[in-house]
């Protein structure tokens, strides 16, 4: 029996789908891993009472690893399989996770934190794997689809640790953490293609070319600004919300904003939406869609300083609008250098996260100074500051076509 185009071009997508659902389940536990310890940070205390003052130390090592991992490791996609740097990478953070399953003390909890911050960023493979896996006419949708996994794992994180931690202790947290990792591994071995290589540069060449690339990429500058500026809305709010929550009228606890976290959940699944509507609309329409949600959120946020039902609004505005900007502007780069997508998605990611921490610092002090209030204005701020860059840079674009 011979094959139709059409049961052959069927089979070619399913195909597709499969693999972008492994992608975006190596993304989610992957990156949950530097969200293990953060519900479990009294129970390291009470475990080593001596080191209580450093506590805090282990999830900022974790996100301080996490960071050197994207710009360290990162790159390395566009230079090896990517298969092959998932597999190594998952084997390295196993023994990571298991050290820190047998810590003896806090400092070497926290140097396998470190560890296990780096070698977490196998996420930064799968998503730029998509895009290369992916036709170009749906590349918004494959990368959408597999960051839809990224943020579930980052949204779960918290509750799965939470659950494990309180019933069999923290360290069967990181035990269950190598059981899920060995069992990704195989099927990863059994699944997963091998990636065609793009360059032939040595490390330092590889690492040094990046700088080379945001000079040369207009796109590339735009979409990293853009994504740290709207970054640093998001990141500004969460942590001022456990704050909010825990004084008049709420009296809330932690567990209690811990809980909006699920609300993200909207975000993920708006996530492929944004894919799609990037590949039809174009990615800058669905940025342009994404500040004005961002916008509305924080507007929504400032009328609701005494109203959960405005926060739950505000939030899910929030997490859609952060969420459709970061995949379109994924979409976007990932065309600009089709043979350095890793690095190019390693730049936007390290000003991704230089804006958060940006706006977690900001959050932190306008609360203090000037109270919710405050805290609304500045994501306005920041809102705005995105739309001048994105808008001005679409006015530079349309000049340079109208000289030509």
């Amino acid at each position: 029996m011979s094959t139709t185009p059409e049961s052959a071009s069927a089979g070619q997508s399913q195909s597709l789908r499969g693999l972008l659902l492994l992608l975006a389940t190596i993304a989610g536990i992957s990156v949950a891993n530097i969200y293990y310890n953060q519900p479990l940070l009294d129970d390291f205390r009470k475990t080593f009472p001596s080191g209580a003052a450093w506590i805090g130390a282990v999830p900022a090592a974790t996100q301080l690893g996490y960071a050197a991992g994207m710009l360290l490791l990162a790159p390395l996609g566009d230079r090896f399989d990517r298969r092959r740097i998932i597999l190594m990478q998952i084997g390295l953070l196993c023994i990571a996770l298991l050290a820190a399953t047998f810590a003896p003390s806090l400092p070497v909890l926290i140097g396998a934190s470190l560890a296990i911050g780096i070698l977490s960023t196998i996420a930064q493979q799968a998503v730029p794997f998509s895009a290369e896996l992916a036709p170009p006419e749906g590349r918004g949708h494959a990368v959408g689809t597999v960051m839809s996994g990224l943020l579930l794992g980052i949204l779960l994180a918290r509750t799965a640790a939470g659950f494990v931690g309180q019933y069999f202790g923290w360290r069967a947290v990181f035990g269950a953490s190598i059981v899920a990792l060995l069992a990704l591994a195989f099927v990863i071995v059994k699944k997963l293609p091998k990636s065609q290589p793009t360059s032939k540069l040595g490390y330092g060449k590889l690492i040094g070319s990046m700088w080379h690339l945001v000079v040369e990429l207009r796109g590339l500058r735009e979409a990293s600004a853009t994504g740290a500026c709207l970054f640093a809305a998001f990141s500004l709010f969460w942590p001022v919300l456990t704050l909010l929550l825990a004084g008049e009228p709420f009296h809330l606890g932690p567990q209690v904003a811990g809980l909006f976290g699920i609300v993200g959940a909207a975000g993920a699944l708006a996530a492929p939406w944004a894919g799609r509507s990037a590949d039809k609309r174009g990615p800058r329409a669905v940025i342009t869609l994404s500040i004005a949600l961002i916008a509305i959120a924080f507007v929504i946020f400032a009328f609701s300083g005494k109203s959960l039902i405005g926060l739950v609004i505000g939030v899910v505005v929030l997490d859609v609008g952060v969420q459709a900007a970061q995949i379109s502007n994924q979409s976007r780069i990932y065309a600009l250098r089709p043979e350095a997508r890793s690095r190019v998605n390693t730049v936007f990611m390290v000003c991704y996260f230089i804006g958060g921490a940006t706006g977690s610092a900001v959050g932190a002090a306008t609360w203090h100074a000037f109270g919710w209030i405050g805290v609304c204005v500045a994501g306005l701020c920041f809102s705005a500051l995105a739309a001048w860059i994105h808008f001005a840079t679409r006015e530079r674009l349309d000049a340079s076509a109208q000289a030509l």
